[in-house]
């Protein structure tokens, strides 16, 4: 699974109680969402190489 570099990054919200609690919390809960969007697009495009390479007689790329 490749590296993502983020280069800039600005949030803003308000909201009553613990800020950092509370953007941990969003945080990890988007960002775990992201990642498991990332993971399945990956799969799905190397289950399609991988059929994609089905009876040339090469095998994947």
């Amino acid at each position: 699974m490749p590296k993502v570099t983020i280069h800039n990054l600005e949030v803003r919200f308000q909201v009553e109680g613990d800020d950092g609690a509370v953007f941990t919390r969003l945080f990890n809960k988007h960002i775990q969402a992201w990642a498991k969007l990332y993971e399945d697009a990956c799969a799905r495009s190397k289950h399609t190489e991988a059929e994609r390479s089905f009876g040339d007689g090469e095998g994947p790329l």
